[in-house]
């Protein structure tokens, strides 16, 4: 892929990473699963697999959109979102959505990860709504990054900022994420999520190889998937209806 390929790619690997963090916002809700269904998620993202790890991740999200129920009654939508939160707000699963629980030696919130990337989105002109609330090294915020860094990234510079960014960030916890949800998740949707949101960042890093010509260099300190971090309490969460902000 040439450069010029690539600035015509980009807004649509935007979308995409805007439609994985909305995803990783909120419970499902019948609104989505709608929206799932009727765009065939994931077959409508722009940013392919680049490897049969990935194609497996991309038919593992696929199955599972085909699984949710045209009419899910109380009980489907009770469990979703139970599981949701015992992903994201509970730690019940022991797989928090935040870097620094992955990174800290003491497996703590709010440490040098989030403080990084606080940093990373002042210099783009961004800024998380409420670090209490949310913090800044969430995996929602950092997908949403993304989108706005590849919309920005129309030069090498810019490119090879971004695939800093994931080496240095979403790249070395992000697997291990998506394995402690896939080895604890009682329904497939989470798991496939996890699993396609890790396996998407990943396609997007080989991307930003092939355009800038460069081989990957591997994330340092990656965490592995036998990690252990402790449960953190997440009590304030969005809203149903209300998107991820900055």
């Amino acid at each position: 892929m040439n450069a010029d390929e690539w600035s015509d790619f980009a807004d649509a690997l935007a979308d995409d990473a805007e439609s994985l963090a909305a995803l990783h916002d909120r419970e499902l809700d019948t609104g989505m699963m709608d929206a799932l269904r009727h765009v065939g998620f994931p077959s409508n993202l722009g940013l392919l697999p680049g490897d049969a790890c990935a194609e497996e991740a991309w038919r593992f999200m696929a199955a599972a959109v085909a699984e949710l129920p045209a009419v899910p009654d109380a009980a489907t939508l009770d469990a979703l979102a139970a599981e949701y939160a015992a992903i994201y707000l509970t730690g019940a699963y022991g797989a928090s959505p935040c870097e620094s629980v992955w990174l800290d030696d003491d497996r703590l919130v709010c440490q040098a990860p989030m403080f990084a990337l606080r940093d990373l989105y002042a210099k783009a002109g961004l800024a998380g709504a409420d670090w209490r609330k949310r913090p800044d090294d969430h995996l929602v915020l950092q997908l949403l990054y993304v989108a706005h860094a590849l919309r920005d990234a129309d030069d090498d510079n810019a490119r090879r900022a971004l695939a800093a960014m994931l080496d240095e960030h979403l790249l070395r916890w992000l697997p291990g994420f998506a394995a402690r949800v896939a080895a604890r998740a009682a329904l497939p949707f989470h798991a496939a999520l996890a699993a396609l949101t890790a396996a998407w960042c990943e396609s997007l890093r080989d991307a930003l190889a092939d355009v800038l010509g460069e081989a990957r260099t591997a994330p340092r300190d990656v965490v592995a998937s036998d990690a252990k971090p402790v449960a953190e309490p997440m009590p304030v969460r969005y809203l149903p209806g209300t998107g991820p902000s900055w």
